[in-house]
């Protein structure tokens, strides 16, 4: 096969990933433990596991497939096309795991390939003159040899080396499946031995096989075109394997019994019509699905280097770092060598095979969850030329999942725990996480879409679920911070916030390039001080034509706002005939206005909250008492008290007070009863704002409610009333608000 060699590799086309899968898919396992499968769990329960299996890779095959043909795929195979929708630090924990499932591979094939030699151990014995000599005289010697061969040739001799093996797999099956059959063993689909192993157990043993059909993924870089080789060759291998699984199956049940099945891994060769072609057949199978992992794992480092995923920056240099034209990752290679050697110095086919399928179900599951978020994103740039459906994307993660816990628990909270650690070691230093942000972003306007259309046909909000979804507006967003930190604080858990920076114009192109610099500001902004709330800028002629607009925008988070808050200095009213027209809009459409009066002081201590009732306050009192609750959720406020004060005529004192103790008590505010005054005056005495001043003047806020009408007709001299307190929050009720039980 002549290949030609490129500065991005050789060029490969379908065959290479074809061979590598269907080599690794019918491979040591199917040799060595379909007998100990169909043994412990009946012929039904190992067709059954091979469908338990395959509910896991046909998904993710058909993932793959989809992501291969909507990305450029490059080096790296599974890993960058996780690392590419995940971004880098999710998706370089996920390469992490992928490796080591990879690396890890090639020792427990190399354990089985040594298994198709144990008969010839007594042999070497006699050679090099011990009686009992380990099967780690075969594994360790061949290991060594085919890392030489690898290392020092390249992908171009692994991949011609698939040909031969592929030739030899076939015709190693050909001759079982040919063999003769014992006619005194009557098949039952249900017959296996006495003390048989759990089935989950099995599962775990077996599931490597069907790892393979991601075999030739990894080497995506050295294809020609990805986008066609790897869905077809993928595809076909893991239907191909799948046939072929269930065919042996039948054929050992129907061959042997179960007895026999648990006795001899070789059974295989007394089945086959000529015995020794089964050895010889998984020592092929193993040697070329070992190749593939040695091909694939160094590449998948390379990849992961080049994304400087690793901890240090010399380490990402040295593993990066090719040979020769087709940049072969000969410093992955060696390193990839050494966890080989250290897996293969442990001997256990069963104990690696374990160890694997962790590995595996955690890189299938993510896969399978990359096919199904970005189907559920609806991401307009996500156009793979084949498709896959959802729930099965949906159907692989979750039988990942499942299956992790269901044959091993201790293995799978390990596996988590080691993701989880390489996830942190990763993330230091980091900063963007560019693809899983995008992602998310869109899996989440999704759902923010369809909440918003489920919210819009439903009943209006319930006066008693009523929660604030405040726009706060401020040309001035920059030099005074008191409406961003109050939004910040409402918005902390209760309720959510939409802060808007006014720019006054036209919209030019000049404009928008502020509006576009002011936003970037504002996003700092707003991380720097953990805010949970969305910022945004809005161009407009006028205040008041600004207000006009963001009164009508929805609400980002599937409800309509509901609060608006304006803002102005105490010291300077300039911004109050500004204000007083956003109020006039905002109560068209029944918004529950504040007007924030700030001052130097910015909120004091944030321990003391006074809220001032009056007989014109029925319709605010609710909204003023659930705000100051509301804000004393922030942590910044912790250890607040609230104190209310109740300014009523004599006569209507004692009915007031009763009202406003059930109030509080029904709606569960945490107020004490000694934190309610009733204040007396005589305005022939003090005036009301003396009264004020005096009982509030060492408040953080104080929360006052404020009348339409009052503040239209004064034009806005109330808002300068109260010169000795410092923040004053002016409140007046749009809606019907309800904050105890009826």
């Amino acid at each position: 096969m002549s290949v030609h060699k490129s500065q991005n590799g050789y060029n490969f086309g379908t065959a290479p990933v074809f061979l590598a899968s269907i080599s690794t898919i019918l491979g040591a396992i199917l040799f060595l433990r379909f007998g100990y499968a169909t043994a412990h769990a009946g012929i039904a329960g190992t067709l059954l596991l091979i469908i338990f299996g395959h509910i896991i890779t046909i998904p993710t095959v058909l993932a793959i497939a989809e992501i291969s043909t909507n990305l450029k795929v490059e080096g790296g195979g599974e890993y960058f096309m996780i690392s590419r929708s995940f971004g880098p630090m999710l998706g370089g924990t996920i390469g992490v795991s992928l490796y080591f499932s990879q690396a890890i591979s090639a020792a427990f094939y190399m354990i089985a390939f040594s298994e198709a030699f144990r008969s010839l151990l007594p042999w070497v014995g006699k050679i090099i003159g011990i009686e009992q000599p380990s099967i780690y005289f075969i594994s360790i010697p061949s290991t060594f040899l085919l890392l030489v061969m690898i290392v020092f040739k390249g992908a171009r001799i692994g991949v011609s080396a698939l040909w031969v093996v592929a030739g030899i797999l076939g015709i190693s099956l050909l001759m079982f499946f040919l063999g003769s059959v014992d006619s005194t063993h009557s098949l039952d689909m249900f017959a296996r031995i006495n003390n048989h192993d759990d089935f989950f157990i099995v599962f775990a043993i077996i599931f490597p096989a069907f790892t393979g059909m991601t075999a030739g993924v990894g080497l995506s870089g050295d294809l020609k075109n990805p986008r066609k080789s790897i869905p077809l060759g993928s595809i076909s291998a893991t239907l191909i394997g799948m046939i072929v699984y269930v065919l042996v199956v039948l054929k050992l049940g129907y061959s042997c019994s179960p007895d026999e099945l648990a006795t001899d891994q070789f059974v295989m060769s007394k089945i086959a019509l000529w015995g020794p072609i089964i050895p010889i057949g998984l020592a092929a199978a193993t040697l070329s699905s070992a190749i593939g992992s040695l091909l694939i794992a160094p590449r998948t480092m390379q990849a992961l280097a080049k994304d400087n995923i690793f901890w240090l920056k010399n380490i990402n240099k040295f593993l990066r770092k090719g040979n020769g034209e087709s940049n072969e990752p000969f410093n992955a290679t060696i390193v990839t060598a050494v966890i080989i050697f250290l897996f293969v110095s442990i001997g256990s086919v069963d104990f690696v095979a374990r160890v694997i399928s962790m590995f595996f179900m955690i890189t299938y599951g993510t896969l399978c969850l990359v096919s199904f978020l970005e189907h559920f994103s609806g991401n307009p740039s996500y156009r793979p030329t084949f498709r896959s459906k959802w729930y099965l994307s949906l159907i692989g993660f979750f039988a990942c999942l499942i299956m992790m816990f269901q044959m091993s628990t201790p293995y799978a909270i390990l596996s988590i725990f080691a993701i989880i650690i390489i996830y942190l070691s990763i993330k230091k230093g980091r900063e963007e996480e560019y693809g899983l942000t995008d992602m998310l972003r869109g899996v989440f306007s999704q759902i923010t879409r369809n909440l918003q259309i489920i919210i819009q046909r439903r009943s209006k909000v319930s006066p008693t679920s009523w929660r604030p979804s405040f726009i706060a507006i401020s040309s001035k967003s920059f030099t005074r911070l008191a409406p961003f930190d109050l939004l910040r604080w409402i918005s902390h858990y209760y309720g959510f916030g939409t802060f808007i920076h006014f720019i006054k114009g036209a919209l030019t192109q000049q404009t928008k390039q502020e509006a576009k610099e002011k936003l970037e500001e504002l996003i700092k902004m707003g991380a720097a001080s953990n805010a949970g709330i969305y910022v945004d800028t809005i161009i407009s002629p006028s205040f008041k034509t600004a207000v006009a607009q963001i009164v009508q925008i929805p609400g980002i988070t599937g409800m309509d706002n509901n609060c608006i808050l304006f803002e102005f200095l105490k010291n300077n009213a300039d911004d109050i005939p500004d204000i007083i027209d956003g109020i006039q809009y905002a109560a068209l459409v029944d918004f529950n206005i504040c007007v924030l009066r700030s001052s130097e002081r910015h909120f004091g201590y944030k321990k003391k909250i006074h809220i001032w009732l009056t007989p014109t306050d029925y319709r605010n009192g609710n909204l003023m008492i659930l705000l100051a609750y509301i804000m004393i959720g922030h942590p910044e406020w912790e250890g607040c008290e609230i104190e209310i004060f109740a300014s009523f005529e004599s006569q209507e004192q004692a009915g007031e007070m009763e009202k406003l103790d059930a109030l509080i008590e029904k709606g569960r505010i945490p107020i004490s009863g000694k934190a309610v005054q009733h204040v007396h005056w005589d305005k022939n005495v003090k005036t009301f704002e003396n009264i004020v001043s005096e009982k509030s003047k060492n408040s953080d806020l104080m929360i006052m409610g404020f009348s339409l009408d009052k503040i239209t007709d004064q034009k806005g001299e109330y808002f300068k009333m109260f010169s000795d307190i410092k923040d004053i929050l002016f409140v007046r009720a749009g809606q019907k608000i309800i904050i105890s039980e009826e």
